[in-house]
C-alpha cells in the first residue's frame, strides 16, 4: 500500500514528517534511529508526526524527504521495555467530566483505567512526561477548553487516546483523573525518567489496594546511580563552600548559569535549553579567552553585583548594562561592555539597568566551577534541570579552566531593541500554516505584536489588536515544537517559544523564527513590539512510500 507522507517546514533546521497514525510514526522513528541519515541531529516522535532536526550545513528538507520516502515502513519492530505498577489516588478534578464525556460512571472510568495495559509510545512536553497508549480503545477524550495554569506534579491525566503523568508542577490542558506519589523524574537516578518508550504501565487504585492485603503495587525497581550522575545531581547546599571566590551581593532577579544547552536528550523528554542569546554568550567568553560555549551567568535587566575575594578577569556582553567597579580603596571606575576587565580582591562590580536589550552575559576567565546536569550547566526553568538560580549571598568559585589570550578588540555589538520599539523577526512559515485562514496568515505579518509581561525563558506571550483566525478548529495531536515556534492557542494570541519551551505542544504552530534571529528574539524586552517577516511561502513537500 502506498503511503502519502507530508514534510512540513519547522524552522531553519527542522522538518515535521506527518504520517497516517502512531504505528507508522513509531516505525519511521525506529528506522531512522537504527540508521540515522547524515546530518540528522535529533528525532522527536509524537502521535502522528516525527520532528527531524538537522544540520543545514550537511543536509536539507528535500534530501531528507527523498531518503525517508525510500524507507520500508511496513516492518514493525517489537517495542520492549519494563513493566511498572503505578499506584493512583483517583480524586482528579476532571474525573466526573471524563465520565460524562465517555458516557460511563466514575466507577467504570476507574475500573477500565486500572484494567487496561498502557504502553509508553514516546516522551515529550516535559522531562519524564510519557505519552501512553491504552489497549482499551474507549479512552479518547479532548483536552480541556481552558488549560490550567498549574497542574501539580504526580497528576495522572488523559487527553485524546493517551494517558500521562505530570513529572513536575506545570501548566497543561489534560483531563485530571488522580495523582500518584511516585516521582516520574529524578536526576539522582541513572535514567532520570522513570518511564521510557516501550515500557508498560498498569495503574492501581490505591483505595482498592488499602482494602486488599493480597494486591500490592510492584514498586519500580531502583536504577543504579552512576558516579557521573551522582556528581551532577546539583549544586551543594549549605554554607560550607570554600571562600576565595566571587560573593554575590545583589540580585534584583535570580541570575542563571547558561551554556549552549543539552541537545540530543529528546528521548528523555528534555529540550535543549541554554543561553537565549548565544552570540552574546560567545562574545563574553571570547573577550576573556574562554571557549565560546563556556557556562556564564545570564542576567536579566541588570540589578546585579558581586565582590571578588581574589584577582579575576571578567567580561559582560549582550544587553549593555552600565558597569561600575568600586575598588577596595573606595574609588568608582566605569568599565566598557563587551571588553575584558580585572577585579582585584575586595573590588565590587555592579551591573545597572540596560538601556536596550534584556539579557547580559557575565563570563569569568577560566569559567565558573558549576556541576553539569545531563551534560550541561544550563538551568532549564521549565524542566527544573540544572544548577540552582544564583541569588545574593552565593559564592561563585572559579573553575580555573584552560583559557587563551583575551581578545580586547571584539567587534562593536549590534544595537538591541528597547521597550516601545518595533523589532522585525524573520520567520519560516509552517508547519501548521494551513490551519489558518488567509486572513489569519496575513494578520500575522501585517500587525505589530506587543511583548506582554507574561513572558519568560519558556516563551513570550504576544498580544495583537486582531487575533489569528483559524479555519481548522480540530484538536491537534501533540507534536514536536522547535525553539522559535510561534504557537497559537484558541485565543488567537500567539506564544513565541524560547529556549526553555516544552519539547512537544498541542496547539498549531503557524511559523518558526529563523535561526539567525533567535538570539535577537531573546533580547526583546517587555513592552516592545514584534513584526514578523515571512522569508518564504508555506510549501509542504509531498512524497509517497510503499508501506
Amino acid at each position: 500500500m502506498a503511503e502519502r507522507l507530508r514534510f512540513l517546514p519547522a524552522g531553519s533546521d527542522a522538518v515535521l514528517v506527518e504520517l497516517d497514525d502512531l504505528e507508522a510514526t513509531l516505525a519511521l522513528f525506529d528506522a531512522l534511529s537504527a540508521a540515522r541519515p547524515e546530518g540528522v541531529a535529533e528525532l522527536v516522535p509524537a502521535a502522528r508526526t516525527l520532528m527531524v532536526r538537522f544540520d543545514p550545513r550537511v543536509t536539507g528538507p528535500a534530501r531528507l524527504a527523498d531518503g525517508i520516502a525510500a524507507l520500508d515502513l511496513s516492518e514493525r519492530r517489537a517495542r520492549v521495555g519494563e513493566t511498572f505498577d503505578i499506584p493512583v489516588v483517583y480524586d482528579g478534578e476532571d474525573l466526573a467530566d471524563v465520565a460524562e464525556i465517555l458516557g460511563w460512571t466514575v466507577e467504570e472510568v476507574i475500573r477500565r483505567h486500572t484494567a487496561a495495559t498502557h504502553t509508553v509510545a514516546f516522551t515529550g512536553f516535559a522531562p519524564g512526561f510519557a505519552y501512553m497508549t491504552s489497549d482499551d480503545p474507549g479512552f479518547d477524550v479532548p483536552r480541556r477548553k481552558s488549560p490550567r495554569v498549574r497542574i501539580p506534579a504526580g497528576s495522572v491525566a488523559i487527553a485524546g487516546p493517551f494517558s500521562g503523568i505530570y513529572p513536575s508542577d506545570s501548566p497543561g490542558g489534560w483531563q485530571l483523573l488522580g495523582r500518584t506519589p511516585l516521582a516520574m523524574w529524578d536526576t539522582s537516578r541513572f535514567r532520570p525518567a522513570l518511564l521510557a518508550p516501550g515500557d508498560r504501565v498498569r495503574f492501581r487504585d490505591m483505595a482498592a489496594l488499602e482494602k486488599s492485603t493480597s494486591l500490592r503495587p510492584t514498586p519500580p525497581r531502583p536504577r543504579p546511580i552512576s558516579p557521573v550522575q551522582e556528581e551532577a545531581a546539583g549544586r551543594p547546599e549549605g554554607d560550607g563552600r570554600p571562600a576565595g571566590g566571587l560573593r554575590v551581593t545583589r540580585t534584583d532577579r535570580p541570575a542563571l548559569f547558561q551554556d549552549r544547552g543539552r541537545p540530543g536528550r529528546a528521548d528523555q523528554g528534555v529540550a535543549e535549553s541554554g543561553a537565549l542569546d548565544r552570540d552574546s554568550l560567545a562574545e563574553a567568553n571570547l573577550a576573556v579567552g574562554n571557549p565560546p560555549g563556556t557556562a556564564a551567568l545570564e542576567i536579566a535587566f541588570g540589578g546585579f553585583a558581586l565582590r571578588a575575594d581574589r584577582p579575576v578577569t571578567l567580561a559582560v556582553a549582550g544587553a549593555p548594562c552600565p558597569l561600575a567597579i568600586r575598588t577596595a580603596g573606595g574609588r568608582t571606575v566605569a568599565v566598557p561592555s563587551g571588553r575584558p576587565f580585572a577585579l582585584d580582591a575586595g573590588d565590587e562590580l555592579t551591573l545597572g539597568l540596560p538601556p536596550e536589550g534584556m539579557r547580559s552575559y557575565l563570563a569569568l576567565r577560566g569559567g565558573f566551577a558549576v556541576a553539569p546536569v545531563l551534560g550541561s550547566a544550563s538551568t532549564d526553568t521549565l524542566a527544573k534541570i540544572g544548577p540552582a538560580p544564583v541569588t545574593a549571598g552565593d559564592v561563585l568559585m572559579p573553575a580555573e579552566g584552560r583559557a587563551v589570550a583575551v581578545d580586547p578588540f571584539r567587534p562593536a555589538p549590534a544595537r538591541l531593541p528597547k521597550a516601545g520599539e518595533t523589532v522585525t523577526l524573520d520567520i519560516v512559515p509552517g508547519p501548521r500554516t494551513d490551519w489558518f485562514t488567509d486572513r489569519g496568515v496575513e494578520t500575522l505579518a501585517a500587525q505589530d505584536w506587543e511583548v506582554t509581561a507574561e513572558s519568560s525563558r519558556v516563551g513570550m506571550r504576544l498580544a495583537g489588536s486582531r487575533p489569528l483566525e483559524r479555519h481548522d478548529a480540530a484538536e491537534l495531536p501533540s507534536e514536536g515544537t522547535p525553539r522559535g515556534a510561534i504557537q497559537v492557542p484558541h485565543s488567537g494570541q500567539p506564544v513565541l517559544f524560547l529556549a526553555d519551551h516544552p519539547l512537544t505542544g498541542g496547539y498549531p504552530v503557524i511559523g518558526v523564527v529563523a535561526s539567525h534571529h533567535l538570539g535577537l528574539a531573546g533580547q526583546i524586552p517587555i513592552g516592545a513590539r514584534i513584526r514578523f517577516n515571512a522569508l518564504t511561502a508555506f510549501r509542504p513537500l509531498i512524497r509517497e512510500t510503499d508501506r
